[in-house]
């Protein structure tokens, strides 16, 4: 699985999780003598959340700090899986949040374990107004 530039793996910037959310909107229409009715205004939003960890000696926390990076800068990202031999594609997201959890430490303070939680928003506008930045950028 692929956010932009930065590719999911076993070792290094490993996933563990996975989950989808999808709310829609529904308006009340007050009715009199009766109950009252709903009409379907439009879909609120999709988000999906990413769990995993991250581990000193593995590598991946460059990965993090990349998407750190492009969470503050607003730049839309392609999401991709690439599993199975299968290519979809689950459209253009951007980053709203990410978590850290930082957990055993080594001498000078450095974590060795990061667990992380990356929570993404489908991006469905024009990328007219979106984020400029290049694949380079992002990772150099």
């Amino acid at each position: 699985m692929t956010l932009g530039p930065f590719q999911f793996q076993a070792l290094g910037f490993g996933y563990d999780s996975r989950s989808k959310s999808q709310k829609t909107g529904w308006a009340t229409i007050p009715v009199a003598g009766g109950m009252d009715r709903v009409q379907w205004v439009g879909g609120d939003s999709r988000t999906e959340t990413i769990r995993g960890a991250v581990f000193q000696q593995f590598g991946g926390q460059t990965s993090i700090e990349g998407l750190k990076l492009a969470a503050r800068l607003g730049t839309v990202l392609p999401f991709v899986d690439l599993s199975s031999g299968l290519f979809n594609v689950f459209g253009m997201h951007v980053v709203e949040e990410i978590t850290e959890d930082q957990d055993v430490f080594d001498a000078s303070g450095a974590p060795l374990k990061n667990a992380y939680s990356i929570k993404l928003r489908r991006y469905e506008g024009s990328l007219t107004g979106a984020s400029p930045l290049s694949i380079v950028s992002l990772l150099g």
